[in-house]
């Protein structure tokens, strides 16, 4: 017998970052049917089932966009037969051209619709549009906050400079896909190394005081982590300062030690 089967309450969205509000939908069902849009860049694909202890069923927007409000509450109950609540936010659309809403929701399916109001976190509406902006804006503790977990990306280690070793820290240099970045600068990090979140300090952005070019890289703290391959994850914790330019290399090096002890305060 599938899964699905035995199902009888799902909540709907497309849980891009899976925030404070996603949670209090996730809270209210068994399962979670998941829109892909090919759009989420704060917890994409399959990613967004590390936030979440329930089954997760995956609906590609592509195959679902011509279905009318009508024929998708038909094919929810097709793979859900046993289906009686739906749980969805207060602002859902469905159907082609997300022609239904709550209301309609409600008059199609037979059954329960939960709808979840607009949720707020000291007075700041929780939003995946807002938490990007917050995001993009460096204002890191404030989105951990909305997400209630540090926001995360991972990219595969590749080959620096070399100038870190040598001239001034040493650090894990990584390509990003796929994923929204913070502001260009400095912030107090933790690293998943061998399994291991370790405490790091990390800078993104345009190295404009050596080549000018775009680089993520990882300092993890007060240890030799050896040579590092493969995927590497990195949680942000806390802006420390913007991009800038030094004169020269050593101006530079004083400045990151300044930044590793202000990454250890936090």
């Amino acid at each position: 017998m599938k899964l699905t089967n035995t199902i009888k309450s799902i909540a709907i969205g497309s849980f891009d970052g899976i925030h404070l509000g996603h949670q209090t939908l996730i809270e209210q069902a068994e399962a979670i049917v998941i829109i892909e849009r090919n759009r989420s860049v704060m917890t994409a694909g399959y990613k967004r089932t590390n936030y979440i202890d329930k089954p997760c069923f995956f609906y590609h927007l592509e195959r679902i966009k011509s279905l009318s409000a009508k024929a998708f509450i038909e094919r929810l109950s097709l793979d859900f037969p046993k289906l009686e609540t739906i749980v969805v936010g207060y602002d859902f659309g469905f159907g082609y051209k997300k022609e239904g809403d709550t209301a309609l929701l409600q008059q199609l399916f037979n059954g329960k619709v939960i709808v979840i109001e607009e949720v707020k976190h000291k007075g700041v509406s929780v939003h995946s549009r807002s938490i990007k902006e917050f995001i993009k804006n460096g204002e890191i503790r404030l989105a951990n906050e909305l997400l209630n977990h540090n926001y995360r990306i991972d990219g595969e280690v590749i080959s620096g400079q070399g100038i870190g070793k040598k001239e001034l820290v040493p650090t894990l240099n990584l390509i990003i896909k796929n994923y929204l970045l913070p502001k260009e600068g400095v912030y107090a990090t933790k690293t998943l190394i061998n399994n291991s979140w370790l405490p790091s300090v990390s800078f993104l952005g345009h190295r404009v005081t050596t080549d000018g070019s775009f680089a993520v890289e990882s300092h993890i703290l007060d240890r030799d982590i050896g040579v590092i391959c493969g995927n590497v994850e990195v949680e942000f914790i806390a802006f420390i300062r913007d991009n800038q330019k030094f004169k020269g290399l050593e101006m530079l090096k004083q400045q990151i030690k300044k930044d590793i002890k202000r990454a250890k305060n936090f």
